[in-house]
């Protein structure tokens, strides 16, 4: 697993305090909790993370603000893509779905038209950024 500074884990726990004590939600941020089962602890991992709306869909960016390596919520998901989402003041049970290659050029395009920083993290790195789409189940 690759370890957060800790201020940024410190950042992260202040971030869902603030978020969970808010209703779930928080003004002008398009945030999300999202709940992964560990991949080789099954414990539960919590990140905080911005998410996008393309027409019905939900969808958050595996981008590691650019890093050279996925992040470790989106590993955690490939291993087992039953997840909790918290967002827009409720919590529920998801899949997460990593979008298949041959529909990610038209999504992407449209979420880096509304957030040009994505096109930047891709062009600093070789790998190809995961767009996951959560589904609500039931």
């Amino acid at each position: 697993m690759t370890e957060l500074p800790v201020d940024q884990r410190e950042y992260n726990r202040n971030l869902i305090a603030e978020f969970r004590a808010s209703g779930r939600r928080i003004e002008n941020r398009p945030l999300l909790l999202l709940t992964t089962a560990g991949r080789r602890s099954g414990q539960p991992r919590t990140t905080p993370m911005m998410y996008i709306r393309v027409d019905d869909g939900m969808y958050v960016i595996a981008s590691n603000a650019g890093a050279v390596n996925d992040p470790d919520w989106f590993r955690n998901l490939v291993a087992e893509p039953a997840v909790t989402v918290e967002a827009e003041g409720e919590e529920y049970a998801a899949i997460a779905r990593p979008v298949a290659d041959e529909d990610r050029p038209v999504l992407w395009t449209r979420i880096c038209e509304r957030y040009p920083f994505f096109t930047d993290h891709q062009n600093g790195v070789e790998r190809k950024i995961p767009v996951v789409e959560l589904l609500r189940r039931g």
